[in-house]
């Protein structure tokens, strides 16, 4: 019963393969070879656009690189209050930025309000020499919430982005679980809303360790090339990332994987719902479960050997539940029996 994160569960069988296959005989470094040449293409079909797009093997890396690209170090982010640059990057954004600052929102359920970032900007007094200069919006798609964003709320919040000269930033560390949750494709979700860079997570949904920055617009991609081989993430073996991501979006593997995680949480939303004394803190859109229990549900949980987080601390009553590509639905339902057991 092992819900404390998707970043427990391990690779997914399909992805392990690819690397085996990717392992046999010699291949150029750097990214120069035939499989990480052929990927790029393969996100071009993916998102129906031409794409520039470059693996990295962490969502840090992939988050801080892309914002560093589009904020200069007299910028800022715009994102989320609770948004994963601003909360659980070490500072990593600013840090390849070279300084950039991130100036947060707030917003329900983990969503950036589009009538308070209107307001945020139309205050904003750019071209100031004393004032830092919003340069990015960074949105979350899962959001830290564990809510979706719909095309339209997207759409409205790149709108303003894009009028007041803002690049928009998607961290997609979970873009395949919103994708299933809308029932939507790539494209609908990306650049037909706006957004300008996505950061493109697999490792949570399958992958060993994969991610990739991908601009929708090519020209404005060429300083990655620099920024990431400066920040010691160009693999001189870039086929095993590559391969990873390849296996990843072959036969849909990643939405079938998403949409098997979707389900699961799904399946412990309704359990705790019909439980007296719990109620769910947000809409579970994806793959996550944010529910508030008695002290006492919460440490038999823990004594029948559930892992989640505690959102707030040692003593606090909501909990986070993270189900994953390979959530078995029998842990679902101990989970569930055990905190009705009371």
């Amino acid at each position: 019963m092992n819900f404390a994160s998707d970043n427990v569960a391990g690779a997914a069988p399909e992805i392990l393969a690819a690397l085996l296959a990717a392992n046999g005989g010699a291949a150029a470094p750097y990214g120069a070879d035939d499989l990480s040449r052929r990927l790029e293409r393969r996100f071009a079909e993916v998102f129906e656009h031409e794409v520039a797009a470059f693996p990295v093997a962490t969502g840090t890396a992939a988050n801080a690189l892309a914002l560093a690209c589009i904020t200069p170090p007299f910028g800022a982010v715009l994102c989320h209050e609770h948004a994963h640059v601003q909360t659980d990057e070490c500072g990593a954004p600013e840090f390849f930025s070279g300084g950039a600052k991130l100036l947060t929102s707030p917003g329900e359920h983990g969503k950036l309000d589009a009538t308070a970032l209107e307001y945020a900007l139309a205050h904003t007094p750019f071209g100031s020499q004393h004032a830092i200069q919003p340069a990015a919006l960074s949105v979350s798609q899962v959001t830290e919430a564990g809510t979706v964003y719909t095309p339209a709320e997207l759409a409205a919040l790149a709108q303003i982005a894009h009028r007041y000269g803002l690049t928009v930033h998607m961290d997609g560390s979970r873009l395949a679980n919103a994708l299933v949750s809308l029932d939507a494709s790539p494209a609908q979700v990306t650049w037909r809303c706006g957004v300008d860079v996505l950061s493109f997570g697999a490792t949570k949904n399958g992958a060993l360790g994969a991610e990739a920055v991908i601009f929708f617009d090519r020209a404005r991609s060429k300083e990655l090339l620099y920024r990431r081989k400066r920040a010691g993430h160009l693999f001189s073996k870039q086929r095993f990332l590559s391969a990873q991501l390849e296996a990843y979006l072959h036969d849909g593997l990643w939405l079938s994987n998403a949409r098997h995680a979707n389900a699961q949480a799904a399946r412990l939303a309704v359990g705790l719902r019909s439980i007296p004394g719990v109620s769910l803190r947000h809409p579970a859109d994806a793959n996550m479960v944010f529910a508030d229990m008695p002290e006492e549900m919460i440490r038999r949980l823990l004594a029948a050997g559930a892992s989640f987080h505690r959102i707030g601390g040692e003593d606090a009553t909501l909990v986070r539940l993270v189900t994953a590509f390979d959530t078995d639905a029998g842990d679902v339902d101990r989970f569930v029996d055990a905190a009705r057991a009371g």
